[in-house]
C-alpha cells in the first residue's frame, strides 16, 4: 500500500511540477525582459517598430549579472523539483494540498497559456545566447572599442550624418540586419565603410575580403557571340499567362523566318568580326502587376499595342544577336535576378552587378530604384531605357530641371540622354531602338499591286472613342469617292460613333489585318494616336498613307496629351517619322480642315500608283545591325577623357607636334566643317571622321539645323567642340567674352553682344535647346541611307 500510494502521488505530482516549472520560467523571463529590455522600449528610437527586440547590450557588466541571476533562478527551480519528485512519505493530506494547487493553477491558466510561456521562454533562450555573443565580440573588441568612435575625416564629410541616421532608422529596413547591423556604433561603421561607401575602412578589421562596394573582380573571359535562328528558347523564356505576353509570342513566331534569314545577312556582312557576347536583363517594367499592367486586359479591346510590339522585336532582337539573356515579367524575378537583399530596398546589392547591360523603361526603372537602394546610382550607366516619346536633356538633369521649370513625373534620371532609347528617330539627343515591320519579298509586292483595290480606304483608329467630334466631314468627302472600311472593336452591337456608311470588320488578328491592307489603296488616320507601328506596316503592304497637318504644331504647351512628358518636341503631323523620311508619293500630309485640300489629295491618290515601301531601318535585318552596333560601341561606364585640343598632333609631322592650325577645315561644296584630316583624331564612337561643324540660326535649335543641311545632330561630338578653337574664324564667331556655363543651350554665341558661352555640365550637352537670343554651335554627322542611327563609318 505503501509503494502503491507513493507511486499514484509521484504520478499525479509531475504535471503539477512540470506545471510550476513552466510557470516559473515564464515569471523570470518577464522579469528578464521588464529589468534588461525595459529600458531600452521607453528609449526607443525614431524608426523602430513596436514589435522589434532590439539587441543592443548598453552595459556588457550589468547584462552579464542578469543573466547569472536568471541562471541561479533556474537552478533553484530545477533543485526544489527534483526533491518534490523524491518525496517518499508524502501524507494523504500533503497529497490533497497539492491536488488542490493543481487545480488553482489549472484554473489560473487562460487557453495556451503554457504554450505562451513555453514560446516566451525559447525566446528568452535565444536571446540569452545572442546577448552573449554579443558579450563575447565586445570581449574581442576590447581594444578597438575606442575605435568605433565616429571618424571627422575630411575625405568622408558624410560619415557622422550618416552614423546619426543608422542610429535612428537602422530598424527600419531588414536588411541593414542582413548585412550584420546589431545597433551598435561598430556595426553602423562597419556597414557604413564595407558595404556602403561613407565611412573609412576600420584599421582594426580583417580586409582579407574587399568591402561590398569595392569589390574589384577579374574580368571574366570575353565570349564571343555567335547568332541565333531557333527562336524556340526565347519563347519559353516569355512566359504565359497574360494576352499581352501570348500577343508578343505570335509575333515573334509569326516573324520567325524573317529574323532568321536577316541574321544570316548580318553574319556576312560583319564577316570574321569578333563581337562580345553580353548578359543582359531585359525588365518589362510596364506589364508588371505591380505597375497596374492596364495594357494586357486591353490587348484583345482595341488597346495600344505599339509597346508590346517594340518588346517583342528588342527581345527577338538581342537573343537573334546571340547574348545572354535573362527576361523579368515582375519584381520578384526583377529582385532574384540582380541579387537584392532582403528588405524595402535601402541596401545595395549583395555582389557586384550579373549583367553588361539591363533593358527597362520608366516603370522598371522607377522598381529598381525602390528595391536596388544606392546601387542603382552606382550601376545606372549599364541601363537603357525604352522611350517612346524621347526625353531631353533639360529634362533629364534633376537640379536643373527642378530649377528651371523643366521638371516632371518622368525624367530626371541624370543618366546620359542617348541611355533613353526612341521608337522612332526623332530625339538624336537619345539613341535610336525603333522595331520592325514584315517585309515582302518581290513576288508578294507584285501580287499586292495586281490586286489592289483602286476606291478602298482602311481607317486608322481602332477604339470607338477616336471617331468622335469632328471627323464628319472629311468622312463624307472620302466616302464620295471610296469604300470606307474600319476595324473598331465591339462586343455585342456597332459602335454608334462609326457612319453607318463604314463597313466595319471589328477588331482583327494580325494576319487578317494584313490581309485588309494588302487590297487598300489608302491607310487615313485621324490625329491620333502618335507615332504608332501602323502606318508603317500599311505602307510596307502598299497602302498609301493620309495624316492631318497640326497647325498650331502639337507639344507639352498646348496639348493634355504630351503634357507632363519629358520632352519641349513640336509635332506638326499625326507620324512625323512617315512625313519627313518617307514623304511622297508614300506619305501625305494635308490640312483636314480644309475641305478642297482634302478632296483634292484624295483625287491625286486615286491616280497615284506605288509600290509598297519599307525603310531599311525597320526592317530585321535593319534592326539587328543597329542593335549591334550600340552594343559594341556605347559604354556609359568608362569615363570619357577630357578633350584639350592643345595637346592634339598633327599626323606627319616631325616628332609628333602640337597642334596649331585649326581643328576643323571647310567641306567642299557645303556650309559645314569638318575635322581636319591632319590631325589625329581621338577615339571615338561615332568616330570624328563623321563630325560636320554647324553654327544654328538665332532660335534655332541643333535638330532643326543640321537636319536643314542633310545631317544628324550627334550629342556625341559636343564635347569635341566645346571649347575655344571650334570658335574660330571659319565660324565667323567673334568672342570679346567666353564663359563657362551649365545651361542646355549651350555651347553657343551671342552675335549682338559677341559672347561665347561653353558648356560646363556634360549631361545638359543638348540637339534639342535653342534660344531667341543665340546661335547654336551644333556637331551635325553623316547618316546611312536608309539607317539614320549610324553614319557611313559607324559598323
Amino acid at each position: 500500500m505503501t509503494q502503491c500510494r507513493r507511486c499514484c502521488i509521484t504520478t499525479s505530482l509531475l504535471p503539477l511540477c512540470c506545471r510550476i516549472f513552466v510557470v516559473g520560467i515564464g515569471f523570470f523571463s518577464l522579469c528578464f525582459l521588464m529589468t534588461s529590455l525595459g529600458g531600452q522600449f521607453s528609449a526607443k528610437r525614431l524608426g523602430d517598430s513596436p514589435f522589434t527586440i532590439r539587441t543592443e547590450v548598453l552595459g556588457g557588466v550589468e547584462s552579464r549579472g542578469v543573466l547569472r541571476k536568471i541562471s541561479d533562478m533556474l537552478e533553484v527551480i530545477l533543485k526544489r523539483m527534483d526533491s518534490l519528485s523524491k518525496l517518499d512519505n508524502t501524507s494523504s493530506t500533503d497529497a490533497k494540498r497539492l491536488d488542490e494547487l493543481s487545480s488553482a493553477i489549472n484554473r489560473f491558466q487562460p487557453a495556451g497559456l503554457v504554450e505562451r510561456i513555453q514560446a516566451i521562454a525559447q525566446n528568452v533562450s535565444n536571446m540569452a545566447v545572442r546577448v552573449e555573443q554579443i558579450l563575447q565580440n565586445s570581449m574581442v573588441q576590447d581594444g578597438t572599442s575606442s575605435q568605433c568612435e565616429v571618424p571627422r575625416d575630411p575625405r568622408y564629410p558624410e560619415c557622422p550624418g550618416k552614423v546619426d541616421w543608422m542610429r535612428a532608422r537602422w530598424t527600419s529596413d531588414p536588411c541593414y540586419a542582413f548585412y550584420g547591423v546589431d545597433g551598435s556604433d561598430c556595426s553602423f561603421l562597419i556597414y557604413l565603410s564595407e558595404v556602403e561607401w561613407f565611412c573609412p575602412p576600420l584599421v582594426w578589421r580583417n580586409h582579407s575580403s574587399p568591402p561590398t562596394q569595392h569589390t574589384h573582380q577579374a574580368k571574366p573571359t570575353k565570349r564571343q557571340a555567335a547568332f541565333r535562328t531557333d527562336l524556340s528558347v526565347l519563347l519559353d523564356q516569355v512566359g504565359t499567362g497574360k494576352e499581352s505576353l501570348s500577343f508578343m509570342k505570335r509575333r515573334i513566331r509569326r516573324l520567325a523566318l524573317q529574323w532568321g534569314t536577316a541574321a544570316n545577312r548580318l553574319d556576312a556582312k560583319l564577316g570574321q568580326r569578333w563581337r562580345d557576347q553580353k548578359k543582359i536583363l531585359v525588365h518589362v517594367g510596364f506589364l508588371t502587376e505591380e505597375s497596374g499592367d492596364v495594357f494586357s486586359p486591353k490587348v484583345l479591346k482595341g488597346g495600344p499595342l505599339g509597346e508590346m510590339v517594340q518588346w517583342a522585336d528588342i527581345l527577338t532582337a538581342l537573343h537573334v544577336l546571340g547574348h545572354n539573356l535573362k527576361i523579368s515579367m515582375s519584381v520578384k524575378e526583377l529582385q532574384g535576378f540582380l541579387g537584392v537583399p532582403p528588405g524595402r530596398g535601402s541596401c545595395p546589392l549583395t555582389g557586384p552587378l550579373p549583367f553588361d547591360l539591363i533593358y527597362t523603361d520608366y516603370h522598371g526603372l522607377q522598381q529598381m530604384k525602390q528595391h536596388m537602394g544606392l546601387s542603382l546610382k552606382k550601376h545606372k550607366c549599364h541601363i537603357r531605357v525604352i522611350d517612346t516619346f524621347g526625353t531631353e536633356p533639360a529634362y533629364n538633369h534633376e537640379e536643373y530641371a527642378t530649377l528651371h521649370g523643366y521638371r516632371t513625373n518622368w525624367g530626371y534620371w541624370n543618366l546620359n540622354a542617348r541611355q533613353y532609347m526612341t521608337m522612332f528617330p526623332h530625339t538624336p539627343d537619345n539613341s535610336f531602338m525603333g522595331f520592325v515591320s514584315e517585309e515582302l519579298n518581290e513576288t508578294e509586292k507584285r501580287i499586292i499591286q495586281q490586286n489592289k483595290v483602286n476606291n478602298m480606304a482602311v481607317v486608322y483608329g481602332k477604339e470607338a472613342s477616336m471617331w468622335k467630334q469632328g471627323k464628319e466631314g472629311f468622312l463624307e468627302i472620302l466616302h464620295g469617292y471610296m469604300e470606307v472600311h474600319g476595324t473598331v472593336y465591339y462586343e455585342t452591337q456597332r459602335p454608334p460613333e462609326v457612319p453607318a456608311f463604314v463597313k466595319n470588320h471589328g477588331l482583327l488578328p494580325q494576319h487578317e489585318l494584313q490581309q485588309l491592307l494588302r487590297k487598300a489603296k489608302l491607310f487615313i488616320g485621324f490625329g491620333f494616336p502618335y507615332e504608332g507601328p501602323a502606318p508603317l506596316e500599311a505602307i510596307a503592304n502598299g497602302c498609301i498613307y493620309l495624316q492631318p497637318k497640326f497647325s498650331p504644331p502639337h507639344s507639352s504647351l498646348n496639348h493634355e496629351f504630351f503634357r507632363g512628358k519629358p520632352t519641349s518636341r513640336e509635332v506638326f503631323s499625326q507620324h512625323p517619322y512617315a512625313e519627313q523620311y518617307i514623304g511622297r508619293p508614300h506619305v501625305m500630309t494635308v490640312d483636314y480642315n480644309n475641305s478642297l485640300e482634302f478632296d483634292t489629295a484624295i483625287r491625286e491618290i486615286m491616280r497615284t500608283k506605288v509600290e509598297p515601301y519599307l525603310p531599311y531601318e525597320y526592317t530585321c535585318e535593319g534592326m539587328l545591325e543597329r542593335v549591334h552596333a550600340y552594343i559594341q560601341n556605347q559604354d556609359f561606364c568608362a569615363p570619357e577623357p577630357p578633350f584639350i585640343a592643345a595637346n592634339l598632333s598633327r599626323q606627319g609631322s616631325a616628332g609628333g607636334s602640337r597642334m596649331t592650325g585649326p581643328l576643323f577645315v571647310p567641306l567642299p561644296n557645303s556650309t559645314a566643317l569638318g575635322w581636319a584630316s591632319n590631325v589625329t583624331a581621338p577615339a571615338a564612337w561615332p568616330p570624328l571622321s563623321s563630325l560636320r561643324l554647324l553654327v544654328s540660326q538665332e532660335g534655332q535649335s541643333c535638330v532643326d539645323a543640321c537636319q536643314s543641311a542633310g545631317f544628324i545632330c550627334e550629342p556625341a561630338h559636343f564635347r569635341f567642340i566645346n571649347n575655344k578653337e571650334a570658335n574660330g574664324m571659319k565660324l565667323q564667331v567673334q568672342c570679346e567674352v567666353v564663359d563657362s556655363e551649365i545651361n542646355h543651350i549651350l555651347p553657343a554665341f551671342s552675335v549682338m553682344r559677341r559672347e561665347c558661352g561653353l558648356q560646363r555640365e556634360p549631361l545638359l550637352f543638348s540637339c534639342a535647346g535653342h534660344s531667341p537670343k543665340y546661335r547654336r554651335l551644333c556637331p551635325c554627322r553623316d547618316f546611312r541611307r536608309g539607317q539614320v542611327a549610324l553614319c557611313r563609318d559607324c559598323l
